[in-house]
């Protein structure tokens, strides 16, 4: 009797989540269960399965499972492995992108505006703002009309100087004590229905300016003020009418092929259509519900889960619901709507996903020649032990062997993880040494492997360098010393596009049209990137902390807070002196005294 067949047998009552492993061990599936006993042995009866089911049980070699105290629980740990591992066989969220959010940070007595890309509990926000609508030009307008603040001074008990905002009619300067709180408050008050939809009296205050300016002869101010009008005009015109403004609610539709997916997402905000979102997905091994519950939890995983969900799809709502509670204090309202406004959004929604499966499905098979199937090409090209799931390349930057650092980028199933990218600052050499460089950077990495830290850096498949017989002989003598036998080490030599290889004397040349080719080049010329981006950085900071030292009343401290604010020279040179004075301990004279002596660089 098979491992499997044993352990079947020995499955609890439980939730949990289960782990599908290959031949190789490695993770090709990640679900949950309310009770595991039953749901992992439905995949092992013989009743005949949906194709990509069946693809994965012929996959499976073993499996193994962790149990939860409940479902909501199983669900919280099935997103994190599946961020974890990127299952085969999973429906995989990529390419996830975070838009802003207009924040007031209404627990202070005098509270800001800012912009930001992370909703924490602390203050009240708007948004997603998407669809070519600019956040630091909705700020401008409540700075412009409502005078809120837009900086982080502190408001202390000594009244400080008012700032450039304040002469130019943008902030009241509670910071020199020119406003009262129950003023400001007030002005919050209305800049706080401003930003849940009421633009009108906005609008009206704009217009009266512009046509002030244009009075007064100063037309490009007026055309500013002209141009934000317009603005506030673009955001009405997505005001659904029909649709009270103390909706928040993202309207889902889901289209599949069986092979292919395509989820379609319109968000709206206090009855405001914020955007459109499509994604294109491989469609995932486990039932339809199950794949719409996981995705959702993946999308919702780093982002605020409105207050109602519109969509068609079954799935298990109340485990959903209990999940929001978990992750965020309350729960969310699912509606299937069947007529009104929101059947009508919804419509709009499928019909959006069914366009962009149809338009996609072509752009998925090229993208899965270029990555997976890319992969195993390599593979076979290369004659390697194991499919390379996990690939890590290397690269070394240094000018003359002055800050020497290194690079290590990462492609999971042949795309870029850049959530797991490394650098490298080279501590033991000394000079222009690539060789030893690469050894450095190599020792440091592999040393970590068998460890705790192994859980953030996956052990690779394949280890390919940026270089040529010399830069694999040097790594190899790494691999050797380490014991390191299980993981291929390949070079990729940019000149001729050779690939060194340790079981052939003679390089091995890939046809320049392969996709397998053309993934090594995307991930050697992005370790190169990601290797001279560190290196300009770490390169401009030392010469700006160089220069910084010759000028008086600059110490260490000083210094230090410039760099910290700034970053490069290159932006130290284009600040004001208003602009310098916000870096801690630099006053206005030295500000002046600063900028005098870069201007004379």
């Amino acid at each position: 009797m098979s491992v499997v067949q044993e352990k079947l047998k020995l499955l609890p009552d439980a939730p949990g989540v289960y782990i599908m492993l290959d031949s190789e061990g490695t993770v090709i599936y990640v679900g949950k269960a309310r009770v595991l006993k039953n749901r992992v042995r439905q995949y092992f009866h013989t009743s005949e399965k949906p194709e990509k089911v069946q693809a994965m049980v012929d996959n499976i070699a073993d499996f193994s499972y962790i149990v939860t105290p409940s479902e909501v629980d199983a669900l919280a740990l099935e997103n994190t492995l599946i961020k974890k591992y990127k299952p085969k066989y999973n429906i995989l969220l990529k390419d996830d992108k975070t838009y802003p959010y207009i924040k007031v940070h209404t627990k202070e007595d005098f509270p800001r505006i800012s912009v930001t890309r992370r909703v924490k509990n602390d203050g009240k926000y708007f948004g997603p703002f998407m669809g070519g609508v600019s956040c630091k030009e909705i700020v401008d307008v409540a700075a412009k009309v409502y005078h809120i603040r837009t900086c982080n001074t502190a408001i202390a008990d000594k009244p400080k100087k008012p700032c450039l905002n304040h002469h130019l009619g943008r902030c009241d300067a509670p910071c020199a004590h020119l406003c009262t709180k129950e003023e400001y408050a007030k002005n919050v008050e209305r800049a706080l229905a401003f930003l849940a939809g009421d633009y009108e009296e906005a609008a009206s205050i704009l217009e009266q300016k512009m046509k002030e300016l244009a009075e007064a002869e100063q037309f490009e101010l007026a055309l500013d003020y002209r141009d934000k009008i317009r603005m506030l005009e673009k955001l009405g015109g997505r005001r659904i009418t029909s649709m009270p403004r103390d909706v928040d609610a993202d309207i889902w539709a889901y289209a599949s092929n069986g092979l292919y997916a395509a989820l379609s997402l319109l968000v709206t905000r206090k009855g405001v259509m914020q955007g459109s979102l499509n994604f294109a997905l491989d469609e995932g091994a486990g039932e339809r519900s199950e794949t719409f519950l996981s995705f959702l939890t993946q999308y919702y995983a780093n982002k605020t889960i409105p207050h109602e969900l519109i969509l068609e799809e079954p799935f298990d709502d109340g485990l959903f619901v209990s999940y929001c509670r978990q992750k965020q204090g309350r729960g969310v309202e699912i509606t299937r709507p069947k007529f009104g406004v929101k059947r009508e959004l919804l419509d709009m929604g499928i019909r959006n996903a069914a366009e962009y499966l149809e338009k996609s499905i072509s752009a998925i098979r090229h993208k899965s020649d270029m990555t997976t199937q890319a992969c195993a090409r390599l593979q076979a090209v290369l004659g390697l032990q194991k499919y390379p799931k996990r690939m890590e390349c290397y690269d070394i930057s240094n000018i003359s062997g002055v800050d020497k650092v290194g690079s290590m980028v990462v492609f999971t199933d042949g795309e870029a993880d850049k959530m797991q990218y490394r650098r490298f600052r080279i501590r033991t050499v000394e000079g222009a040494n690539d060789f030893a460089s690469l050894q450095e950077v190599l020792r440091r990495r592999l040393e970590k492997l068998g460890t705790e830290d192994e859980e953030r850096f996956a052990k690779p498949q394949l280890v390919v360098i940026d270089g040529g017989k010399g830069q694999l002989s040097a790594v190899r003598e790494i691999f050797l010393e380490m014991g390191i036998g299980d993981i291929d080490l390949i070079a990729l030599a940019k000149q001729e596009e050779a690939v060194y290889t340790l079981t052939a004397e003679e390089p091995v040349r890939i046809d320049r049209r392969d996709y397998a080719l053309k993934m090594l080049q995307r991930i050697r010329d992005e370790a190169h990137r990601f290797a001279i981006t560190y290196f300009r950085n770490v390169h401009n900071k030392r010469n700006l902390a160089s220069l910084l030292e010759e000028v008086e009343g600059i110490g260490k401290m000083k210094r230090q807070a410039l760099l910290d604010k700034f970053g490069t020279i290159s932006r130290i040179l284009e600040a004001s002196e208003q602009e310098l004075c916000g870096a801690a301990g630099i006053g206005k004279e030295l500000a002046a005294r600063l900028k005098k002596y870069l201007e004379e660089l």
